[in-house]
């Protein structure tokens, strides 16, 4: 029997839940897109991820501000941009 580790499982969720989000996005069901960003937000925060938490707070202020939600989408979108390194490469 193989066991996976608990890194390895909070990885796999994070996965899920990411994949989950963006397929909402994807289909203009904000609501739900939230839901799972802010699961993905609070793994990376626990994690001390940077990276990944300021990712995640820009995926929410874009989700945010497709609603109509200019001021939770300004939050977050100060807490992706927290300084000036970029989120990818």
């Amino acid at each position: 029997m193989k066991v996976v580790s608990s890194a390895q499982r909070d990885i796999v969720s994070l996965r899920m839940s990411h994949c989950r989000a963006e397929h909402a996005a994807a289909e203009a069901r904000y609501h739900l897109a939230v839901l799972h960003y802010r699961e993905c937000l609070e793994s990376a925060e626990q994690r001390e991820d940077l990276r990944a938490t300021r990712f995640f707070a820009a995926r929410l202020a874009e989700c945010y501000a497709a609603m109509d939600l200019s001021d939770k989408a300004a939050q977050f979108q100060a807490l992706a941009g927290a300084d000036d390194t970029p989120l990818l490469g």
